[in-house]
């Protein structure tokens, strides 16, 4: 059964159910009406060039995002074709409507019966380093410690003198021998090459003994910083290379910044590649020096992705007026906010948890995981986020382990009840382990569950022996938040894991893990609702749900035509759905093969 609107369906005009409040809405009210005049009077709408379409694709399966669409995914009677000028999309509705939009210079698509959806987002991102680690050191694939080294070894034979092997993105969780790695692995095959190797998560490095000693980091010192830990031999005090959290800054400060026109081309690399996997968005936890790049591509109009940038800054108080020099907030480009850390990371057992992880030792330092710096001292932490929600910054704060999402659910509720009630739309970021008291909270205070689904396929292998059974009922918790009203909006924190957002759909809704193992199968969404989670509900978190998110008359045009239809796919092979065409702004900014 053909379930597309037919040619001779009307095309869906600008009028009470369309999306109210969007910047140039004007413009796409005039071209609608103009072409409806035009079929009114049995004229061609391509007659008037002024008016013809930019963009069309017809002989789709178009799914809107709506409401409705995602009630009813599949139903009959679901628009075949799109038109988009000046950047929005101007008609929705059947074929021969829609062609009578376009004139001789309009470019037509065919969809040869493809699925298109809304332009994906991803709603955290590190998308300049993501640009950077593409062409580093890639370990995440290496399959065991031989692997390991000699790949390491490769890249120290290429660098340059003085230059640093940088990179890594590490773990040993699904080794046959899932030893932690140390400096002795490094040393023999990296001489006077300095080497900093982040794990997966971020949250800890491996370093040679040359960047200790750049660091000045011995057996004598220095302390562990607030909120870090050098790991040391317990016998010698010799540091073994590993260092975790606000320590891997010892290291880390030593490395020569790249230069601006280096992060400008980190960022175009990464915006290719996000644009090859269908997305048009990205919500970015940026670093100050990342500002010039996004700058830099908006000036010279690279930009085939919209950011809208969280600035990660240990004092919130200190930067107000880089936001107001930054001096761009549009549909392309804006700071919301800023972002912080209250914890690390679960797989470098950093995160901050009410118990004892289930798997410490006697000489673990920090049974519980550890707080930040910026989070240690609850009052103060408390008195920032109230100061900041009253300048009115959006907050979008890591929080991993279940004692620090509560803590810092305690202090949005804080602020709240401080400064008054209004439409903030806070954000938790990662949300992997709650309290389950805590989850009913998100939706009560308007809070954003910012969550990333495929680090559950991650921290599966582990997680259980982590903490324990008892505590998983609130652990990556998608499906207990939604039933619990919460705005969920999913992401990657690429480049901890693959940007791919079909590979996070697969894991929130098929809870396969990267053994290949179902682990919380009663976590999981449906697929339409995983689909939401990277397009119509974004926009809604950062307040541009009336721009984004849906393909609707009015709304800026971003779209993405699969190359498979995830609403008839085998559940086993979602993850394998790809892009073939990804439109954003009206403008076509990849094809497969070309």
């Amino acid at each position: 059964m053909n379930n597309r609107q037919t040619d001779s369906s009307p095309i869906t005009r600008f009028g009470s159910s369309a999306p109210r409040g969007s910047a140039g809405i004007k413009a796409a009210l005039s071209i609608v009406f103009a072409a409806a005049c035009s079929l009114c009077t049995g004229q061609a709408a391509a007659q008037d060039a002024a008016n013809a379409a930019d963009l069309v694709i017809v002989n789709a399966k178009v799914w809107t995002g709506t409401d409705e669409a995602r009630r009813t995914p599949n139903a009959a009677g679901q628009p075949a074709a799109v038109a988009m000028k000046d950047g929005r999309i101007v008609a929705v509705g059947g074929d021969a409507a829609i062609k009578k939009l376009a004139a001789p210079t309009t470019r037509i698509i065919d969809g040869r019966g493809r699925r298109l959806i809304p332009g994906m987002t991803d709603s955290h991102t590190h998308i300049v380093g993501g640009g950077f680690q593409l062409a580093r050191l890639a370990l995440r694939s290496v399959k065991d410690r031989d692997e390991f080294v000699r790949a390491v070894a490769a890249a120290a034979a290429k660098a340059k003198k003085g230059e640093w092997v940088l990179g890594g993105r590490w773990s040993v969780d699904s080794w046959e021998n899932p030893n932690e790695p140390d400096k002795s692995w490094l040393d023999p095959v990296t001489g006077s090459t300095p080497v900093f190797l982040s794990r997966m998560d971020g949250h800890q490095a491996l370093v040679n003994s040359n960047a200790l000693a750049i660091a000045g980091i011995d057996a004598q010192g220095p302390a562990d910083p607030v909120g870090g830990e050098i790991q040391r031999d317990p016998q010698t005090g010799q540091p073994t290379g590993i260092l975790k959290e606000a320590a891997m800054e010892l290291v880390r400060s030593r490395i020569p910044d790249p230069r601006k026109r280096q992060r400008y081309e980190a960022f175009v690399r990464a915006m290719k590649h996000a644009n090859s996997l269908g997305i048009t968005s990205v919500h970015d936890m940026s670093g100050l020096n990342d500002l010039y790049a996004f700058q830099q591509a908006r000036k010279d109009k690279t930009l085939t992705l919209r950011v809208t940038t969280y600035l990660s800054v240990d004092d919130w108080t200190a930067h107000d007026r880089d936001i107001e020099r930054f001096g761009v907030d549009d549909d392309l480009l804006r700071i919301a906010g800023f972002k912080g850390f209250m914890d690390g990371s679960l797989g470098s057992r950093t995160a901050y948890m009410r118990e004892p992880f289930a798997d410490v030792t006697s000489d673990t330092r920090y049974p519980r995981g550890q707080l930040t710096a910026m989070a240690v001292d609850e009052q103060e932490f408390r008195h920032n986020v109230a100061a900041a929600d009253a300048r009115h910054m959006q907050l979008a704060v890591h929080a991993i382990g279940d004692e620090a999402n509560h803590r810092l659910i305690d202090a949005y509720e804080a602020a709240i009840a401080q400064n008054g009630r209004r439409d903030a739309r806070h954000r938790l970021e990662h949300v992997q382990h709650l309290h389950v008291s805590d989850i009913p909270r998100f939706a009560k205070l308007g809070l954003v569950a910012s969550m990333q689904p495929y680090h559950k396929a991650d921290d599966g292998r582990y997680a259980e022996k982590a903490i324990g059974k008892q505590r998983l009922a609130g652990s990556y918790a998608f499906r207990q938040l939604l039933d619990a009203g919460a705005l969920l909006c999913f992401g990657s924190d690429w480049p901890v894991v693959t940007l791919n957002p079909f590979m996070g759909i697969d894991s929130a809704v098929n809870a396969r893990i990267l053994t290949g193992e179902t682990w919380l199968p009663s976590h999981s969404v449906t697929l339409t609702e995983a689909i939401a989670a990277y397009t119509a509900s974004p926009p809604k978190a950062i307040h541009r749900g009336d721009r984004l998110g849906t393909i609707e008359v009015g709304k800026l045009a971003d779209m993405v035509l699969l190359g498979t239809d995830p609403f008839d796919t085998p559940p086993e092979k979602v993850g394998q759905i790809s892009a073939d065409v990804t439109v954003f702004n009206g403008k076509v900014v990849y094809e497969r093969g070309k």
